[in-house]
């Protein structure tokens, strides 16, 4: 089932700044993913590179270049487009797992899928 879990309030994120994290099952594994801002719309991404399955960020939750304009894997330099997690230069091999977000009323709204679910942590 489809359902809309709110991440952030929209205040929390600027343009090319740093990232909100929060986890997810993706495929039956708990993976951390985020949430920034580009260019005025939000986008969110597991925090996993297309090159090898390694978070990306290289402080916590910074992932874009010095420019604002790229987003960066610390490890091996690959770099993706931050509208759509394409790959756009570097050791890729495909692109960034996107995550479906809408932004409504001062909040960032992640809408999960079959294959990203939100963690159940044990009561």
């Amino acid at each position: 089932m489809i359902e809309a879990v709110s991440l952030c309030n929209s205040a929390d994120l600027l343009d090319g700044g740093p990232a909100v994290p929060f986890d997810v099952s993706f495929g039956g594994q708990i993976c951390r993913a985020f949430v920034i801002r580009y260019q005025g719309q939000v986008h969110a991404y597991l925090n996993r590179c297309a090159h090898v399955a390694m978070e990306m960020d290289w402080q916590p939750n910074r992932f874009f270049d010095d420019s604002g304009r790229w987003l960066l894997c610390s490890t091996h330099g690959a770099v993706y487009q931050p509208d759509t997690g394409a790959c756009a230069d570097g050791p890729c091999r495909g692109g960034l797992v996107k995550i479906s977000l809408t932004e409504r009323a001062g909040v960032v709204h992640w809408h999960t899928a079959h294959n990203l679910q939100p963690v159940e942590f044990p009561k």
